[in-house]
């Protein structure tokens, strides 16, 4: 799988600051959030809460004066926007042959655990299931790519993509043989329009509309599966992008349909909001919320840090509350946090 890495800031000297200083560093951070600040004072302001206890002001600021002049500091007003940024990664990469790219974030909640805890009684349905009971914490992953299929079409206005998504979720910590509880298979077609339009100092950065289909690869009565037609508008500002995705539902016969109250749980619309600041990614995703009263909507919310200096893998945190956090459970409130790695982001 490759994704070009997105800019980071490297060759950070080691800082520290003295007792003496917190009050006027706190000053400085307060005032930088206040006017618009200058290179220099945007790099102090970045660095201030990794510095040590006997960092001095000018110290601080003779380290980014090096940063500056070295290229290692990009002020975030002159940094590229962070969707485009994507995009190109993703048009450097795509013409490269046997290409895999990241889709969503590929990531592995190494604890998730659920307060309001899981339902076993569908596993025991099974005969021969090897559940007797379900732990409220377990292990959770993701992996999505996705890989080109025709690029640059109508004078290069279109895009054409497919990508397959896998969510699991694995009950670890079970005794009973550490089984999956539930695997989610999501594949997907869609054409990608990347407009450019801009309004109200937004930029219409990129369009979708594909075709989704979303199963459990189960039988019987664990059967979940549904199909959607979706399309996608996405905005950008800065280090700021905004993601609005309606969907329509391809109707079912009645003897087929495995699920048919799931729009009423996750209805026909998501909104998505990505935030970029240096190396730390936040994510907070709404579905539901408004279309059911607040009754059975969706909130999830996901911060990507680094981990030190290595630059393969980040630190991550995922909280959702909720309904459709799987299809086995979709109808079923879930409140969990979990704790692990990302390899990718959505930036």
């Amino acid at each position: 799988m490759r994704q070009t890495p997105a800019h980071a800031i490297s060759g950070r000297p080691t800082l520290t600051c003295k007792p003496a200083d917190p009050v006027l560093l706190l000053a400085g951070l307060i005032l930088s959030g206040l006017v618009q600040a200058d290179d220099l004072s945007e790099c102090m302001a970045s660095r201030m809460l990794q510095v040590q206890d006997n960092t001095t002001i000018a110290e601080l600021r003779l380290a980014c004066q090096k940063a500056l002049s070295e290229n290692l500091f990009v002020p975030e007003e002159k940094a590229p926007e962070v969707v485009s940024e994507r995009i190109r990664q993703d048009k450097e990469n795509v013409l490269q042959p046997f290409t895999l790219m990241s889709h969503r974030p590929n990531y592995i909640l190494l604890a998730a655990y659920n307060a309001s805890g899981y339902d076993p009684e569908p596993y025991r349905q099974l005969a021969g299931n090897q559940f007797g009971s379900v732990d409220d914490t377990e292990v959770q992953f993701q992996v999505s790519i996705k890989t080109p299929l025709a690029v640059g079409l109508f004078d290069d206005r279109m895009d054409l993509y497919a990508a397959y998504t896998n969510r699991s979720f694995w009950q670890l910590y079970n005794d009973a043989s550490s089984p999956f509880r539930e695997t989610n298979h999501e594949p997907e077609v869609w054409a990608q329009f990347n407009p450019g339009w801009k309004f109200l100092g937004f930029t219409n950065t990129a369009n979708t509309l594909g075709v989704v289909h979303q199963s459990n690869g189960r039988g019987g009565d664990l059967s979940r599966s549904w199909n959607r037609i979706y399309a996608s508008l996405i905005l950008e500002r800065g280090s700021w992008a905004f993601a609005f995705k309606p969907w329509y539902r391809i109707p079912e016969d009645d003897e087929d349909d495995d699920n048919p109250d799931i729009e009423d749980y996750l209805g026909h619309h998501e909104l998505r909001i990505v935030h970029k600041r240096g190396q730390h990614v936040f994510s907070a995703m709404s579905r539901n919320n408004i279309e059911s009263g607040f009754s059975r909507g969706a909130v999830e919310l996901a911060w990507s840090f680094p981990l030190g200096d290595y630059p393969y893998l980040k630190g991550y945190v995922q909280y959702f509350s909720g309904y459709g956090e799987s299809l086995i459970d979709y109808d079923q409130y879930v409140h969990r946090i979990g704790f692990g790695l990302a390899l990718t982001d959505w930036l």
